[in-house]
């Protein structure tokens, strides 16, 4: 019951956040996603293996969603100084704009399709239970990055699976 509860929430909160986006700024869910953990981070790049491990999508598709990105000049893909292997998703200009522009709409939506609905008490208590399910799951990306399973920061000399 509860398993079941908590995959129909995350699927409509996503769909419906989703749409929101996408019909204000021309931009999905998982796109936004991307500009918002690069902007984020150090540098405001991530390694593309890190990136991988902070989103929902495999290796592949995050590959294939950063190619997209990059076609439309909100990213750019830099080879890692240290090993011509690997790569780095570094935001744009234009991936900050755009990303400032639709914060505020996505921004909304979380607090009108969720935040809103509990209080700061019911907060407090599901990021105990996140973080009881998967330790540092409530704590910030990059504390996420490092503790995520399979997940730590790395250098350009980790892997050869960034390509």
């Amino acid at each position: 019951m509860a398993w079941r509860g908590f995959l129909r929430v995350h699927s409509a909160l996503l769909h419906q956040l989703d749409a929101d986006l996408f019909a204000a700024h021309g931009l999905p869910l998982r796109s936004y996603e991307v500009l918002l953990l690069l902007d984020d981070a150090p540098d405001r790049r991530l390694r593309m293996t890190d990136l991988s491990r902070s989103v929902l999508l495999s290796p592949s598709g995050v590959t294939r969603l950063v190619d997209r990105l990059a076609r439309e000049g909100l990213v750019d893909r830099e080879r890692c100084a240290d090993d011509g292997r690997g790569y780095y998703a570094v935001i744009t200009a234009a991936g900050q704009r755009r990303l400032k522009a639709a914060r505020s709409t996505h921004l909304t939506g979380v607090r009108r399709l969720f935040l809103a609905r509990f209080t700061d008490a019911d907060l407090h208590v599901l990021a105990e239970y996140w973080d009881r399910v998967v330790p540092g799951a409530a704590g910030s990306d990059a504390e996420w990055r490092r503790t995520a399973p399979g997940g730590h920061e790395s250098d350009c000399r980790e892997s050869a699976a960034d390509a």
